[in-house]
């Protein structure tokens, strides 16, 4: 067993409540339950000895492996192929269908034999809590429990299973042609039952239930452009990064995982950012899934409404991110009994950027907002009040300096894009207000904006650059900014703003793809360099189809698919290698990935009509 696979050799399966990474070679590295942001039980991924792991697996020099999802589903095949004979293991998450919090949730694993013979081995070390709760195991017949405190994991399979000194589980199986297993993996609370064991029948309806629902849910897009395969993939896998009691998602489904092998620039990805879901409000609607657009804006609305009014001395309206239930408490700490991937230390656990400030946020929950027609809805009168007072309280902040959308840890700045996305918040509050004719300091809210343009138009330009930069007195440019055509502060062919684009292919992009910025000019507070980030490349894709640039842009696009891994994700970044690093998979690249398609798709057809 290899200790540590490339970031990219996984497939992601989940139950829209929480969700496992699976190797290639059938390990199950991550998985941490009864949520997404719960303590790993599986974190091989953060410390191969300390992080625990559940292996399905063909062992042997000779064995090649192929990994693929079944078409338009969550569902993972892995096939392992050798001298002797063909090997098959379908993994999944029956999906969560009602909408309700549970303690329950099981991995499924299904093996067979496709031609000649194939050893199976079964290895199973779940170490709750990333590691520091210690568990009971006991066997009895085909099942297996693990008693942690507070949650029970249920190993169920035909396999022979034994113990060994260290509580862990290892069986091994032989299957010939046509024969198959399975095994499953059930996390309950502390003191529920084990599951029933199921027969073959009851396993295989289970199989089926789960294609249906993930390929009737594929069936309501309205998406019909040039990329289907990657673009049904980035919104399947946007849903399994959203959590179904609340709507709210995650930026990714790990956490530790590099932005530089052996670096610090680690962190704890399993929360919602205002920022990224509020962005995915478009890309959603663009697909039409219209249920899941809404319940992210009824999440939204209600952290808007926490605080509406009479925000405590001293904090913001809202916070740039949260739990998946609402909960703003994301202390960080730092475990330090893993190792990190490959020795990328420290590994945090929470996300101490929780207390920055952040201007955008507020931009970008308006623009989400602001999409109500998309949903057939409008602002509750509790809802439009919680959002008349944001922004009376911005108009007083947004000439203040905050840490941008990076989340730098090198000190407050008077970021532009900051700026540009407080223009978006009024422009965005002033047309609600109109459309749905509700009372607003609407002259207040105009000057703001009117204000805010005039600034960035002159202190965020740079003369010399002959562009629009990172922060005022600067002359580092930043890839956020390739979103001010979308937004709408400047036209996509205005000559301030062509001129700024190409300042960014210039100075940010190598070879179709994008850094975010520069850190060697601009410094951020950490150690080590970083690759070039996907969103980035996608939101530059989206800025050259918008500019008329459509065959650059063509061509950026479909050479930035190819780096996708052999399932079609994506992590953060980009190595200098090809290799992709960061939190895996990340939902910002997946939701820009559909952005880009769909103004893309625009693009070429407008060339195609002339």
């Amino acid at each position: 067993m290899e200790r540590y696979p490339l970031i990219a050799d996984h497939g992601l399966v989940g139950d829209l409540q929480t969700a496992a990474l699976i190797s290639d070679r059938g390990v199950v590295d991550w998985f941490a339950a009864p949520r997404f942001d719960s303590p790993g039980i599986f974190s091989a991924l953060l410390d191969h000895d300390r992080g625990g792991y559940f292996r399905l697996s063909v062992d042997g020099p000779d064995v090649t492996v192929k990994q693929l999802y079944y078409p338009d589903t969550a569902l993972l095949v892995t096939r392992f192929m050798s001298p002797d004979g063909v090997g098959e293991l379908m993994d999944w998450m029956p999906p969560d269908r009602t909408g309700r919090p549970t303690d329950r949730h099981a991995i499924l694993r299904v093996v067979r034999c496709m031609r000649g013979t194939v050893r199976f081995t079964l290895e199973c070390r779940p170490r709750f809590d990333f590691g520091r709760a210690r568990h009971e195991t006991t066997l009895d017949g085909r099942t297996a429990a693990f008693r942690a405190p507070g949650l029970t994991g249920y190993l169920q399979s035909n396999f022979p299973m034994a113990v060994d000194d260290a509580g862990d589980v290892r069986g091994e199986l032989v299957l010939t042609e046509g024969g198959r297993a399975g095994a499953s993996f059930t996390v309950t609370g502390r003191d529920e039952p084990a599951p029933p064991l199921p027969d073959e029948a009851g396993v295989e309806a289970a199989l089926w239930d789960a294609v249906d629902f993930w390929q009737t849910w594929v069936r309501t897009t309205r998406y019909r452009g040039r990329w289907p395969d990657m673009v049904h993939r980035s919104a399947i896998t946007l849903k399994l990064l959203t959590y179904l009691p609340t709507g709210a998602p995650i930026a990714a489904a790990t956490l530790g995982l590099p932005e530089q092998v052996g670096g610090e620039r680690n962190w704890d990805y399993r929360y919602t950012w205002i920022r990224d879901g509020s962005l995915s409000v478009r890309a959603l609607l663009d697909l039409g899934f219209v249920d899941e657009a809404a319940a992210f804006t009824s999440w939204l609305t209600d952290r808007v409404s926490e605080r509406a009014g009479s925000p405590a001395a001293g904090t913001q309206p809202l916070q740039i991110m949260y739990r998946v239930d609402g909960d703003p408490w994301l202390p960080e700490e730092v475990l330090d009994h893993f190792e990190g991937y490959r020795g990328s230390y420290p590994v945090r656990v929470g996300n101490a950027a929780v207390d920055q400030v952040q201007l955008d946020i507020y931009g970008e929950a308006l623009y989400a907002l602001a999409q109500g027609r998309g949903m057939d809805t409008m602002p509750t009168y509790r809802g439009w009040r919680a959002i008349a007072s944001l922004l009376d309280w911005l108009a007083e902040a947004w000439d203040s300096r905050d840490e941008g959308i990076w989340e730098t840890r090198g000190g407050q700045q008077d970021f532009t894009y900051s700026r540009v996305m407080s223009w978006v918040a009024f422009d965005r509050g002033l047309r609600l207000a109109e459309e749905f004719g509700r009372p607003a300091a609407r002259e207040v809210w105009r000057s703001a904006r009117d204000s805010i343009f005039e600034q960035v138009m002159s202190r965020g330009w740079n003369e010399d650059r002959g562009a629009l930069v990172q922060h005022y007195g600067s002359d580092v440019l930043d890839a956020s900014l390739l979103l001010i055509p979308r937004v709408g502060l400047l036209n996509p062919t205005d000559p301030a703003w062509l001129s700024t684009l190409d300042a960014i292919d210039r100075d940010l992009v190598k070879d179709s793809l994008v850094y975010r910025y520069d850190p060697a000019a601009s410094p951020d507070g950490l150690r080590g360099a970083e690759g070039t980030f996907s969103l980035c490349t996608f939101l530059h894709v989206d800025a050259l189809a918008r500019a008329g640039r459509v065959r650059q842009a063509r061509f950026s696009f479909e050479k930035m698919l190819t780096y996708a891994n052999h399932v079609g994700l994506f992590a953060e970044e980009i190595g200098p290698s090809g290799e992709q690093l960061g939190n895996f998979p990340q939902a910002f690249t997946h939701l820009s990935l559909i952005m880009a398609a769909t103004t893309l798709d625009e693009a070429i057809d407008r060339l195609q009509q002339r």
